[in-house]
């Protein structure tokens, strides 16, 4: 297994054993032949780059460098990999500093001594639990590698997660060749999205690492946090435990500054998650013959989720807030074009004080006043 770091088993998280544990605990994906493998993965490929297009001309924004930007197609340990780069990466300050803090307490030596090993197999626990969950994802933090190439400013590459996209449009049964461009339509824009905007994703990275700087919280409860999501998955976290509203990671560790950027942060993540989704279902009724039967039996699957054990970690991990942002954002953006059309709406990319605030993406109209009647007067 390729080292993740040359420091990855030290300090709060021994990265490599959350891949080791992840890649092991990992469900195999749907069965196909190896000819069927081939072929999948080349159509996302040829969907992928078919998509360029189509979302290029929808959002009417300059994808120049696009064509540095690769696009992946892999497996779910693939998938796990590339995230605990990327992870590795942005938690980097805020480990650094848990690890300082520890130093200071009584215990921190036996804590030291297996703290970083308990965090790596149960992280790794999770990732395999999300690993079977994601179709696709625009990977931007994770450093270049020969594994996990990146565009030439040394960041972001589109991840499609073959098995994932397979199993569930085996789930729902919808027509297959449809989905498959479907799911890219909506990763492309992502890729659009920080292919256009070059300032995305440094201020995106810029407001994570503000967060987490003002992190003060005690290392054994962000410990106890994975450890419950960790049971819950084992099948070992009492029912009533389950069931008792527990915070998700995110509320865990607010602070008054924290609320702050937070509600930024969740406004952009709903700008970007919404823009994609608006853009997927205005492109696929041209392109996507069987649009209207995926994004009904899709949308369905979104609400139900699965299990209580689905719904329980989906709590955990904050992963209910991510639904809303799919939602919320989808109206912000349609709200705004009805109002000032596309190239209105894409005043959005100007820069982080055109991006909409928390309150704005309930109210585009309230959008619309600011950022077009300022600029207007």
């Amino acid at each position: 297994m390729t080292s993740i770091g040359g420091a990855a088993s030290s300090g709060m998280v021994d990265w490599n054993l959350a891949v080791a544990t992840a890649t092991r605990l990992v469900r195999p994906g749907p069965e196909v032949s190896r000819d069927e493998a081939r072929g999948i993965v080349a159509e996302l490929r040829r969907h992928a780059k078919a998509s360029e297009e189509h979302v290029r001309g929808f959002t009417r924004m300059g994808t120049d460098g696009i064509h540095d930007t690769p696009v992946l197609v892999v497996d779910r340990p693939g998938w796990v990999k590339a995230n605990v780069a990327g992870f590795r990466e942005l938690l980097k300050p805020l480990l650094e500093k848990m690890q300082e803090r520890r130093a200071g307490t009584p215990g921190g030596a036996v804590l030291g001594a297996v703290g970083g090993k308990v965090t790596g197999v149960e992280l790794g626990m999770l990732l395999s639990f999300l690993s079977s969950r994601v179709l696709g994802q625009y990977e931007t933090f994770a450093p270049s590698s020969r594994d996990l190439p990146a565009d030439e400013n040394g960041g972001g590459r589109l991840l499609l997660v073959a098995p994932n996209i397979v199993h569930v449009e085996r789930e729902l049964d919808v027509q297959p060749h449809d989905f498959r461009l479907w799911v890219c339509l909506h990763e492309e824009t992502h890729r659009t999205q920080f292919t256009a905007v070059p300032w995305l994703r440094a201020h995106l990275e810029g407001e994570i690492q503000s967060f987490l700087s003002e992190t003060d919280v005690d290392p054994m409860t962000v410990l106890e946090r994975i450890r419950d999501a960790a049971q819950s998955l084992a099948g070992s976290r009492p029912e009533a435990e389950e069931n008792d509203g527990g915070r998700s990671f995110v509320e865990l560790v607010q602070t008054p500054a924290q609320r702050e950027i937070l509600g930024r942060l969740t406004a952009v993540m709903s700008l970007l998650e919404g823009h994609a989704d608006f853009v997927m279902d205005g492109v696929g009724p041209a392109v996507v013959p069987t649009v209207a039967e995926i994004r009904e039996k899709f949308q369905q699957r979104r609400a139900k989720g699965a299990s209580r054990l689905d719904t329980t970690l989906r709590k955990l991990l904050g992963l209910d807030a991510k639904l809303r942002q799919y939602r919320d954002g989808e109206r912000f953006v349609r709200g705004v074009v009805e109002q000032v059309g596309m190239d209105g709406f894409n005043r959005v990319w100007t820069s982080p004080n055109t991006l909409p605030t928390k309150a704005e993406i309930a109210k585009p109209a309230d959008w619309v006043a600011r950022v077009h009647r300022k600029a207007e007067s």
